[in-house]
């Protein structure tokens, strides 16, 4: 019972909480405006320039927190709120895409480890679930194991995807300091929003072994009746 309370736990609670928390901070921080006036466009554009990066797009997209950046068209797309947005959220969320940019560009090894398997992750992810829930409901053990088996990409690419952004965030917070764009106070709820948004991805990895393990117990696992 203490074993299923603590799974209930990682894949329910952590990640709602997860998301509870950076967006409270985002929410925060997009009510303080940054001293010297920059957008986050310009923010992305100015650090682009002085790591001599040349060939990457800047474009808005709807949507709340929707920032990513697009490495296979050169693209970084940020939220109107932060593409336009001269706030502390604004410049860190825009800082840290390029610091994926600056990963890009530098040939950073995790980063090109996270693209290539993420084709293979999302398609063993997509045939895991109707592999497994075929095995348990028709007793096909060894569907039910293929199953298992294939979900081991998605767990692989979380773990690889942790690092990449806390890479991406340290890069951030050394360009903006470096270059002077957010001030002492400033840095400090900056670094507030990057570690919130870091725990999404903590969270997510967690759900992923979480749920992982569960499922390789019951399918692997010798029964008692044995």
């Amino acid at each position: 019972m203490a074993n299923y309370l603590i799974y209930l736990a990682i894949i329910i609670i952590v990640p709602i909480w997860a998301q509870m928390r950076v967006r409270k901070t985002y929410k925060k921080y997009q009510q303080v405006p940054i001293h010297s006036g920059v957008t986050g466009a310009q923010v992305a554009d100015f650090i682009m320039k002085q790591n001599g990066i040349t060939n990457v797009r800047l474009e808005p997209i709807g949507g709340t927190m929707s920032d990513h950046y697009d490495p296979t068209n050169k693209v970084v797309r940020l939220s109107e709120d932060v593409y336009y947005g001269s706030t502390v959220s604004a410049v860190s969320i825009a800082a840290h895409e390029i610091g994926h940019v600056i990963q890009d560009a530098t040939d950073y090894g995790m980063m090109r480890v996270r693209h290539r398997i993420a084709p293979v992750a999302s398609i063993t992810s997509n045939l895991s679930f109707p592999l497994l829930l075929i095995g348990l409901f028709a007793g096909i053990t060894g569907f039910a194991m293929l199953g298992v088996i294939l979900m081991l990409g998605a767990v692989i690419f979380q773990l690889v995807t942790l690092p990449v952004e806390f890479d991406a965030s340290n890069r951030a917070m050394a360009q903006l300091t470096e270059h002077g764009i957010i001030d002492a106070e400033e840095e400090r709820g900056s670094r507030r929003v990057l570690n919130a948004a870091a725990w999404t991805y903590v969270a997510a990895t967690l759900v992923a072994v979480a749920e992982f393990v569960r499922l390789a117990l019951l399918v692997f696992a010798p029964s008692s009746d044995d």
